[in-house]
């Protein structure tokens, strides 16, 4: 069966990113295309290996970028154009970067603090923009109110920090609660145009297992969080999900 549409994910790492990748291109599932986006190459190969084994019969392809703007820029003009995404459709685009930054205050330098800020921030925007241009692209600028249809959903998979923080992590809290504002925005002015944003926090650990952890609800599986991003990207236009809060169920909170 051929892919219904295209799936773009950036910080296709060896747990979440897998989780989502798996779900979102399994024909039983999300039988979707899915172009895979991390700054390492072998991290990539790696996945890409682990999905032809589980996820047998999916579309998925590597690209190695990291969150600067001419990289990701020139990562969509290959997506565009790459063979394996021809005339497929943009559905759902996902922005789930690892970012962690842990120095106490009067250590840190301005320098590290506005680097981890573009980073990480920066990515969010370049990401969210070229993302947006290709849902117009493919599924028209019309407003929702004249078609009454989705053009997609984009998702980013923030943590606890994007609401609270712990000492230390003055650049890690700036760069989680901007990017939960980011997705507010864009939810705001883009939702009128057919353009679903979500903002999930993770919070817990997230294994790409299906273990004894998993069962007694200390740890989530990489999967379950893939099963609930293809659900958010399924959602119609009489009822969309802003923010999702992701836990175990031990997890405390």
């Amino acid at each position: 069966m051929p892919p219904v549409g295209l799936a773009i994910i950036i910080g296709a790492g060896p747990n979440t990113g897998t989780g989502i990748a798996r779900i979102l291109s399994h024909p039983k599932h999300g039988n979707m295309a899915v172009a895979l986006l991390a700054r390492r190459q072998e991290n990539l190969s790696n996945v890409a290996s682990n999905l032809q084994k589980t996820s047998p019969g999916s579309v998925v392809e590597t690209f190695a970028t990291d969150t600067s703007p001419t990289n990701l820029k020139s990562t969509f003009q290959s997506i565009r154009s790459h063979n394996s995404f021809k005339d497929l459709k943009l559905k759902v685009a996902i922005y789930s970067v690892k970012h962690s930054s842990k120095k106490p205050f009067m250590n840190e330098t301005y320098e590290e603090f506005t680097g981890s800020l573009e980073q990480y921030v920066g990515g969010a925007f370049t990401f969210s923009q070229e993302a947006l241009k290709l849902f117009f692209e493919h599924h028209g600028e019309k407003p929702l109110s004249e078609t009454g249809e989705k053009k997609g959903t984009l998702i980013f998979t923030g943590t606890l920090g994007a609401l609270r923080c712990s000492a230390e992590y003055a650049a890690y809290g700036a760069g989680r609660a901007s990017v939960r504002q980011l997705a507010q925005t864009l939810a705001r002015e883009m939702s009128a145009k057919g353009v679903h944003v979500v903002h999930t926090i993770a919070n817990g650990a997230i294994e790409d297992k299906d273990g004894e952890d998993q069962r007694i609800g200390k740890k989530m599986s990489a999967d379950a969080v893939g099963k609930t991003y293809l659900w958010l990207s399924q959602q119609e236009p009489e009822l969309w999900t802003h923010e999702l809060d992701m836990r175990p169920a031990a997890e405390k909170f």
